[in-house]
């Protein structure tokens, strides 16, 4: 029973994160906070998210700038930073790193 309440309460707080991250991508500002950083994500239409930087030294990020690099090099369509990988992949990752 215990398990199960973790893994219920684990779920929630991806859900809540994975909101948090929908409402900044969801803003229209070109405004990013201090310590943080702007990506764009998708694979045909792209969708704009704030990430702190502190996810810059985690490997599993690392290994998106990689796929960003391969794909992109330094020139980016969208005049900024742009993973090309799924949203739902992303969100999931990015949500494991807090």
């Amino acid at each position: 029973m215990a398990i199960h309440m973790t893994k219920l309460m684990h779920a929630k707080q991806i859900l809540r994160h994975s909101k948090l991250f929908a409402n900044q991508a969801a803003s229209a500002s070109t405004h990013v906070p201090k310590g943080y950083f702007a990506v764009y994500v998708g694979e045909s239409q792209k969708r704009r998210f704030i990430v702190p930087i502190s996810f810059l030294n985690q490997p599993s990020f690392q290994k998106l700038l990689s796929i960003a690099e391969e794909e992109f090099g330094f020139s980016h369509p969208m005049g900024g930073l742009t993973i090309p990988c799924r949203e739902e992949i992303f969100v999931n990752l990015t949500s494991s790193l807090l």
